[in-house]
């Protein structure tokens, strides 16, 4: 295997041993502690522009299934990992991992420590960097990462959104004959769902739960979703600052009273500051599948699945218009919130767990009865 090296902004450089497409690419360079899912993770459009590194110390031993992909291609810019494996073993499998992210030239950097780099980050927070396959002066490399655009100030929603409108049926399938799993609920309700970077396995939660789904633009218009009727409308996930997407937050303002309102990470941030909020970058992000969360409403704790590098900031709100509903036990950022006069209500984390635990399928089934009320 030829060399790849990790170059950070700061001169700080890591070397290892190139798996993937002979490429560079620069990014934000972010780790996530997840210890399965890696191929969600790599299709989630949430990640563009974003360097990963896996913590997990192999990556790549079960191969990946097209009916794991969260959408239709990786978004990441370049993966860091400490093991990557040739050798793939599950039956579910179509292709290798290595394969799957060459063919739209990802690079791979293996046998590096990344723990040592996990710890850097958590340190300094997490920074622009270039992975290089190609390139092997320290020097050139980072200042390369220098050169890259922060991700604070950067709209990229509206660069992973869907360009054409589209409609949304299929629901959630068993991975295995053992899984328990209820039976579809007959479609009761026309959802119109917000594309900032949505993940596939959204739309078949909220399918399961008895919605026909439209999925639109991340810039299409109040008029043009209410013209669709809709019972309720969903906001997704998706990448970049919050604050840049000043049409996206005027639409969704003129939204609040009209439809009962979900939203999930993005969406979140985009109704706090629909509401009058304000967001902040976060040090290092939430990214991995075990965060404890506190449902204020119930008292009791919920493990969460988060990808989220901004956050938004709970002082920043009123609270006679907003009630906190969940927060995050490890650092108290804001998880979730809903509005006292209107039927909006969202999370920060992941509840359609793709991957991660299914503490909080429920609020899908939540949003079913908010528009169920509301009708």
């Amino acid at each position: 295997m030829d060399s790849a090296i990790l170059a950070l902004e700061d001169g700080t450089v890591f070397e290892g041993k190139s798996f993937g497409a002979p490429a560079e690419r620069a990014g934000e360079v972010v780790f996530n502690t997840s210890l399965t899912g890696y191929q969600e993770i790599f299709t989630d459009p949430s990640y563009c522009g974003q360097i990963v590194i896996l913590t997990n110390p192999q990556i790549g031993n079960y191969g990946t299934s097209f009916r794991d992909s969260e959408s239709g291609r990786p978004y990441i810019e370049g993966l860091v990992v400490r093991e990557f494996s040739n050798v793939t073993s599950n039956w579910r499998s179509d292709e290798g991992a290595r394969p799957f992210l060459a063919k739209h030239q990802i690079p791979i950097v293996s046998e590096l420590d990344t723990r040592a780099l996990v710890r850097h980050l958590r340190s300094r927070g997490v920074m622009r960097g270039v992975l290089s396959a190609t390139e092997s002066n320290h020097e050139r490399l980072v200042e390369r990462a220098r050169a890259t655009p922060s991700m604070a100030g950067l709209d990229l929603a509206s660069r992973v959104s869907t360009r054409a409108s589209y409609e949304w049926n299929n629901s959630v399938e068993a991975c295995s004959p053992s899984e328990l799993l209820r039976k579809d609920a007959p479609p009761r309700f026309r959802v119109v769902a917000y594309d900032f970077g949505i993940k596939k396995n959204i739309l078949r939660r909220l399918v399961h739960v008895g919605c026909e789904v439209t999925v639109v633009p991340a810039l299409t218009s109040p008029e043009d979703v209410l013209a669709l009727k809709p019972d309720g409308v969903f906001l997704s996930n998706g990448p970049g600052d919050p604050e840049p997407l000043t049409t996206q937050i005027d639409n969704v303002r003129r939204l609040i009273g009209k439809r009962p309102i979900f939203g999930i990470c993005l969406g979140q941030q985009i109704l706090g500051l629909a509401a009058g909020g304000k967001t902040y970058k976060l040090k290092f992000g939430h990214r991995g599948g075990n965060h404890p969360v506190l449902n204020q409403l119930t008292n009791r704790v919920e493990i969460t699945s988060h990808n989220h590098g901004f956050a938004v900031d709970p002082d920043s709100l009123n609270p006679s218009n907003v009630e906190f509903t969940h927060v995050n036990l490890n650092d108290r950022t804001l998880e979730g919130f809903r509005l006292r006069n209107h039927p909006v209500f969202c999370v920060q984390y992941h509840p359609e767990a793709a991957p991660g635990p299914h503490d909080s399928h429920y609020l899908f089934d939540d949003f079913v009865k908010l528009m169920a009320d509301n009708q």
